[in-house]
Parts: C-alpha cells; structure tokens; sequence
C-alpha cells in the first residue's frame, strides 16, 4: 500500500523560504510521479510542481512559481522536498503531495491525474 507522510511548512513572513517534505512508502521497485499541489479557502488546487522518481531531471513546476519553488529527492531516501523561497502571502495554502504510478504527464500538472495517494496536507501561511 502506497503511504504518504508529509512534514514541514509553517508561518513565516514576506520573502521568507520554507521546506516541505514527503515521505514515501509503499514504490518497492516501481518508479512514480509526485506532484505538489495547494489549494487556498474558497479556491481551486492548484498544481505547483512535479517530480518523476527514475529522472531528476523530470520536473516542471506550475505558472505560478516563477523560479521560486524547487523540488528535489533526497538522496537514498524515499523522501521529495518541495523548497518554497521569497513566499509572498499569496501563497498561504494547505500543500499537498499526492503520487501517479510511472512517468509524469506533459503540460498542466493536474490534481486528477494523481489517483495513487495523497498526503494529509500541511499548511504555510505567509503574512505581510
């Protein structure tokens, strides 16, 4: 069974970076896609980036990240980081990580295409 651990976020101020964390559990020998995602009250998730397990270098992010967001694998560890640098409030949510089994999916990063798990969220919450 695929399990998602999340970790990290928090309140900071305007400029300021944060560190999520997701743990994984449950891929022994099989490759997958993390996406992350948030979702703000009263509005749609949205995707903000993505990570293919068996290449690094298959990542996107969202339109609204504009450089400020990596994501990353630690290394020998079952866990993707999402680096959240120069928030802006506008970027207070509850983040989410959710997997989809192999490769990652060209162009918009959707929530509905990740059908194998999600976190349980965690909150960041920038203020001015």
């Amino acid at each position: 069974q695929v399990r998602l651990t999340q970790s990290g976020g928090g309140s900071v101020q305007t400029g300021e970076s944060v560190r999520l964390s997701c743990e994984v559990s449950g891929y022994t020998g099989i490759s997958y896609c993390m996406g992350w995602f948030r979702q703000a009250p009263g509005k749609e998730r949205e995707g903000v980036a993505q990570y293919y397990s068996a290449d690094a270098g298959g990542r996107s992010y969202g339109h609204a990240v504009n450089g400020r967001f990596t994501v990353s694998q630690d290394n020998g560890k079952n866990t993707v980081t999402l680096q959240l640098n120069n928030l802006k409030p506008e970027d207070s949510a509850m983040y989410y990580c959710a997997t989809r089994r192999r490769w990652c999916l060209p162009g918009d990063i959707e929530p509905g295409d990740y059908d194998d798990a999600w976190g349980q969220g965690t909150p960041v919450t920038v203020s001015s």
